[in-house]
């Protein structure tokens, strides 16, 4: 078998046998394969695309090329939950505590963020003395003894997507529906979980901007995770403007607190009664998505899942007493106000550019080697459809600069209010089963 009969055969359109997609990505993992021809290859499948029985080999050849991650001494039906990344994205410090107050193990794998906030984990990290750095005997036995835990994902899970995935970045074939859809399954395949969960989102906050670009990637991962075994669903939500109102670490664990008081944001919370009704199915916890709906709602209202939250925390060397007193939680050394230049609706949030200046005051990473502040950040007062008066304010900065000009020029340029009445966005769009 040669390389260079793989290319020449996915160039003309022709399908890639298992074997064959095998022999690339083992030799390019091990470095047989050159960057050239592996680039050659990307770009074949950026223009010819790749059957169902391709995509789902390619993504079980990457999780075969490092570690995979064995849940099965954890009880029960393991669901695992993605979202394709956004601004103010909380819903995984809700959901983890939430479904597994109604008996759903959640054995869940977290990596950090690079971009507008940080990811999971850093968010966790700022509960004092909360720790990731468990072994995988005290992750399986937490999971059995509380229904719930969360770890860093492992060094070596599925290095094939590394080494691809940086090649791609470079070669101008990131946006391959295949290849986007085949390297986030991978990781979840490779995680353990028996189904999964996928929030896909759209609009200007997320990787994919055009709702028909998230039906595409949608529609490929639910097939991927199908085919090989996994039963997997996925929703497409909105990212047109911030989720919830805080972008920000802290901000946005103490916004996660009052959700799962039954308290939190509108659009937060929906969407996590959602995407929660869906795992409780796929976990085998109720019969239909009415009946999780109202285990999960229950729970929200007499306070258990504001408990599994404490004890959670307090599992993995967290403080829980920053449940009770968000105070405790890292703050910025500066609040302030930014108001309003006139009157009228909120018609315009532009996402990822407020995530830019969540970003700019601390809030995120521009490089793997950024300092995270865990206190800084911005907390919406308004979103798109609320009226405004002139002068009120729509948003405060938290800040450890006191001056703060450059973020606000930006905040400014990307909230638009218009004279008119607008509608607020659709959060859930579609889901897909199959």
């Amino acid at each position: 078998m040669r390389m260079y009969d793989i290319i020449e055969k996915k160039r003309d359109g022709e399908e890639l046998t298992s074997e064959e997609i095998n022999y690339f990505i083992e030799g390019y993992t091990n470095g047989d394969i050159p960057d050239y021809q592996t680039s050659a290859l990307l770009m074949a499948i950026y223009f010819q695309d790749m059957t169902e029985e391709e995509r789902a080999n390619l993504t079980l050849a990457m999780v075969e090329s490092g570690d995979q991650i064995n849940l099965s001494d954890i009880n029960g039906v393991k669901v695992d939950k993605h979202s394709t990344g956004g601004v103010g994205d909380t819903t995984t410090l809700i959901l983890a505590p939430l479904v597994a107050s109604v008996g759903v193990p959640v054995a869940k794998m977290s990596g950090r963020g690079l971009g507008h906030t940080g990811g999971t984990i850093d968010k966790l990290e700022s509960v004092p003395g909360f720790h990731v750095e468990i072994s995988n005997d005290e992750f399986i036995n937490l999971v059995n003894r509380n229904k719930v835990a969360v770890i860093g994902q492992s060094g070596n899970l599925t290095p094939a997507d590394k080494k691809i995935y940086g090649l791609r970045d470079v070669t101008a074939t990131v946006s391959s529906i295949p290849l986007i859809a085949s390297s986030i399954m991978s990781k979840k395949i490779a995680s353990g979980a028996d189904a999964i969960v996928l929030d896909v989102k759209t609009g200007s906050g997320a990787f994919m901007k055009e709702l028909k670009d998230a039906q595409s990637l949608a529609k490929a991962m639910v097939s991927i995770g199908n085919k090989v075994g996994r039963n997997t669903m996925a929703v497409i939500s909105d990212m047109s403007q911030p989720l919830g109102y805080a972008i920000g670490n802290a901000l946005e664990v103490k916004e996660a607190i009052e959700t799962l008081k039954g308290k939190g944001p509108e659009d937060l919370t929906e969407l996590c009664l959602t995407l929660g009704s869906q795992m409780v199915v796929l976990a085998k916890q109720a019969e239909n998505l009415d009946e999780a709906r109202n285990k999960l709602e229950e729970n929200l209202r007499n306070g258990k899942a504001f408990e599994k939250f404490k004890e959670f925390l307090e599992s993995q060397g967290g403080d829980p007493s920053v449940a009770d007193q968000p105070e405790l939680l890292p703050q910025a050394k500066y609040k302030i106000d930014v108001p309003a230049k006139e009157a009228g609706t909120v018609s315009e949030i532009v996402a990822n550019e407020i995530g830019t200046a969540a970003m700019m005051l601390g809030a995120g990473r521009a490089t793997k080697e950024s300092e995270i502040d865990l206190g800084v950040g911005i907390v919406l007062h308004k979103k798109i459809g609320d009226s405004v008066e002139k002068g009120e304010t729509l948003l405060t900065v938290h800040s450890n600069k006191e001056d703060i000009e450059e973020v606000k020029q930006l905040l400014y340029k990307n909230i638009t209010i218009a004279s008119s009445e607008i509608k607020a966005p659709t959060l859930i769009y579609e889901v897909y089963t199959d």
